[in-house]
């Protein structure tokens, strides 16, 4: 893969964070979030501002490689809260001038 391909930077990756203060698939606090790719890696995702969110442990290994509203059906998670969530913050990010 090649790095171009992965271009998301520390300063968006701590601006996702900070927007979306917790689990964007659960909602629930975590001091330890992990970069989950919405479209998994496997599946030809790449570490992008619109493919990476931040999730917990569990969410992120529970998901694993699978597609993303699939699994979110499967757990009963609010998928429409979060695409639409998504599409907004990764917005947000994309137009701030520290994160950008």
């Amino acid at each position: 893969m090649a790095a171009s391909d992965h271009d998301l930077t520390d300063a968006q990756w701590d601006a996702l964070q900070a927007e979306w203060r917790g689990c964007a698939y659960c909602e629930q606090p975590d001091d330890a979030l992990q970069r989950d790719c919405i479209l998994p890696i496997s599946r030809g995702g790449r570490y992008t501002l619109t493919n990476v969110v931040p999730a917990c442990r569990s969410c992120n290994a529970s998901k694993c490689n699978a597609e993303v509203t699939q699994w979110m059906r499967r757990k009963k998670l609010d998928e429409k809260r979060f695409l639409v969530r998504q599409f907004q913050i990764s917005r947000v990010v994309a137009e701030a001038p520290e994160a950008g």
